[in-house]
């Protein structure tokens, strides 16, 4: 394909979202076609084939991250799964402690439940990243007292696209008897994550950041002995062992599960493929333009990912002239905000260079033409704005 025959916009936000699979639509459309009885009925072939089918899913999404089925809590998505780890870790476990660790940089789910707790009397102690973006274990043992009761470092962080040494902090808080709870909506498409070996004790995922549909996800709820007791936060039904009541999506829970079992199988040959792209763009941009910087380190980092400041312009403008391409400026939950990234900010960065800092991410679709295509478009962009401003 002719670099001027790429179909715009060309979609690089895949931290935001994915496009969803085709194989998963199938998946739905046949769910939605044939399948529609709820899974609750338990008196006939309609709950029944429902049934059938959520349970395969919840078979799916454990293999993926090395659960039981029966360790698997669908919800609405990752923010229900992260609000239910961490208020309902800390209502079932008030009794023995009132301390709550997190990264300083987690997912707004999960720094509003434990703000939330904050102000019913909780202690909170929140760890602040090194300079590259990543959370050092000693740093958390250094939090953890005898009154803590939960941990809470993602293991991928959703704007600089690091990946956190989530193995080494789940085994320091095995060995001291901590519940460890990881958000991993932004990991489990891309990096392998086994819950045994790695001593997760909870931990959240998202269909719509591995090419499944929107408003599915789950909370990995560990039942080894002794098994993780939470507390729901809604009352109604007994589904879902009576942590998530509600009548359940099976359409969306079965693309989900489709969704995962296609991870699955391509994770380690797509992760490669998108590790080339994301270099060849990053070297582009590194070898046509001066003052440009990478945000967070460059390794360990998610496959797919670059956060790059350019210096002397400002990302909002950059990004209104990007209208062929899909990037953004910061994570999807700050959107349209002008105000410096808090994770940059917390990693050292100016605020001016966080002002002009760009998130990009390259995802399963994305072809080497179009990132071709963004590579110039950027550069072209950024020259422009420069040229405009020579004193900045």
């Amino acid at each position: 394909m002719a670099p001027d025959q790429v179909k715009t916009p060309v979609y690089l936000d895949h931290h935001a979202t994915t496009p969803v699979d085709p194989r998963v639509l199938d998946v739905m459309d046949r769910v939605q076609r044939e399948h529609f009885g709820n899974p609750s009925s338990s008196s006939h072939a309609f709950g029944w084939a429902a049934a059938a089918l959520v349970e395969k899913a919840r078979e799916q999404v454990a293999a993926l991250i090395g659960a039981e089925p029966r360790e698997i809590i669908f919800t609405s998505g990752a923010t229900e799964a992260d609000n239910l780890a961490v208020t309902g870790a800390a209502a079932a476990y008030r009794g023995q402690g009132m301390h709550v660790v997190c990264s300083a940089f987690e997912h707004e789910a999960v720094l509003g439940a434990v703000a939330a707790l904050e102000r019913r009397g909780w202690r909170v102690t929140r760890v602040a990243p090194d300079a590259g973006g990543l959370i050092r274990p000693e740093d958390v043992a250094a939090a953890v007292g005898d009154d803590t009761v939960l941990v809470a470092v993602m293991a991928a962080q959703n704007e600089v696209g690091t990946i956190q040494p989530f193995r080494k902090i789940g085994h320091l808080c095995s060995g001291r008897g901590i519940l460890y709870f990881s958000d991993a909506a932004q990991a489990c498409g891309y990096v392998p994550v086994d819950v045994k070996a790695d001593r997760i004790d909870l931990l959240a995922l998202s269909a719509h950041k591995l090419y499944g549909p929107k408003g599915v996800g789950a909370l990995y709820v560990s039942g080894r002995d002794p098994r993780v007791r939470l507390q729901p936060l809604m009352c109604g039904g007994g589904q879902e062992r009576g942590l998530r009541p509600g009548t359940l999506n099976v359409a969306g829970i079965a693309g989900f599960g489709e969704a995962c079992a296609i991870v699955a199988k391509v994770r380690d040959r797509e992760g490669r493929r998108l590790r080339a792209l994301r270099d060849s763009l990053w070297r582009r941009l590194r070898e046509q333009l001066d003052g440009v910087h990478l945000n967070g380190a460059p390794e360990p980092r998610l496959p797919h990912s670059l956060n790059v400041g350019f210096t002397g312009i400002q990302a909002h403008r950059l990004v209104g002239r990007l209208t062929r391409l899909a990037v953004s400026s910061g994570s999807a939950c700050a959107s349209g905000s002008t105000e410096p990234s808090a994770v940059l900010l917390g990693l050292g960065i100016t605020p001016e260079l966080a002002r002009a800092s760009l998130r990009i991410s390259c995802g399963r679709f994305t072809t080497a033409e179009e990132i071709d295509f963004a590579a110039r478009t950027i550069i072209a962009a950024v020259r422009k704005l420069r040229e405009a401003n020579p004193a900045a």
